[in-house]
């Protein structure tokens, strides 16, 4: 398994690195960005206090936590991905080894988001200005009082994007969004969310649905909105539903590889075992520490660079 770090990138080791992801959540995923538990500073004492504040559910254990990353990048890399990690930074917290939510990588430069969790708001401009060093442009950043994070963020196909409206992301930042991508002919469409267990839990859009192929969507449906349950019907796509004794250990956080290919964690046997039965390959790595402890599953945990 091979980890490109900073360093390597600027020496122009990664040149299969381009300023696209096809607008896809499911094309075949080739390149993605990563930050580990010790890049985030789980192994660090100050650090590690934190953890209720963040919500975390224990005091994390860097050394479980960093092991399940390294099953997480074998996994990945089994899977023919390259895989960056991001470069170390003290504004970092326990939350950045959830790399997807900080930005969104588009056909036209990437967009440097604003995260709704206030530890988090720096995370935006440390990815955009790290994969400034590899080429990747950026296109534009959300600023106040907008608030986006890309576990909100659904790409239903090439030039519609789904952006679900609740306490991480708001009116003002998905406007901001829309306003981004309209001149590229992307539409933006909003979507609500729940108020489920309150403004201090890590509720996201794609904590309810995951896009498994181009037409099939892994959802929680009991907490989807009507309106988006009618949306996604409009559109023909097929529901695969969550075993829900497996809700509170992120069954629904399922990351598209491509050609029917899965990563998901291995601690939802049920759900896995419904995504195999419907013609799924899934491939598993352990989450108890890296995943269920805060909050973030294997969609959570890789930002995709590159598809196609």
């Amino acid at each position: 398994m091979r980890i490109f770090d900073a360093q390597e990138i600027i020496e122009g080791i990664s040149e299969f690195v381009k300023p696209s992801n096809g607008h896809s959540m499911v094309d075949p995923l080739r390149c993605a960005l990563v930050c580990s538990p010790r890049t985030a500073g789980w192994n660090r004492p100050e650090y590690a206090a934190r953890w209720r504040d963040l919500g975390f559910r224990h005091s994390p254990d860097f050394e479980t936590a960093q092991a399940q990353h390294d099953a997480l990048c074998g996994q990945l890399a089994g899977a023919g991905v390259e895989i960056i990690e991001l470069a170390p930074s003290h504004e970092l917290s326990l939350d950045a080894a959830y790399a997807h939510d900080a930005s969104l990588p588009t056909d036209f430069g990437l967009i440097a988001l604003r995260p709704g969790k206030s530890n988090r708001v720096c995370e935006g401009q440390h990815q955009a200005s790290f994969c400034l060093r590899f080429g990747i442009r950026v296109l534009a950043k959300i600023i106040i009082p907008g608030a986006v994070e890309a576990g909100d963020i659904v790409w239903l196909d090439s030039n519609t994007l789904l952006i679900g409206h609740g306490y991480r992301t708001n009116a003002a930042g998905i406007q901001q969004v829309r306003k981004i991508l309209m001149e590229h002919g992307v539409d933006v469409i909003s979507a609500p969310l729940p108020y489920g267990a309150g403004p201090s839990a890590c509720l996201h859009l794609m904590s309810l649905l995951s896009m498994l192929d181009e037409k099939t969507v892994l959802v929680d449906l009991p907490w989807l909105a009507v309106e988006t349950v009618e949306l996604l019907k409009s559109r023909g796509f097929r529901f695969i539903e969550i075993d829900y004794s497996e809700r509170e250990t992120l069954a629904c956080n399922v990351l598209a590889l491509g050609k029917n290919h899965l990563l998901a964690l291995e601690e939802n046997v049920k759900t896995n075992a419904r995504l195999r039965s419907s013609g799924f390959e899934v491939l598993t790595f352990p989450g108890s520490e890296l995943c269920i402890n805060g909050g973030g599953g294997p969609t959570c945990l890789t930002r995709p660079l590159l598809r196609g």
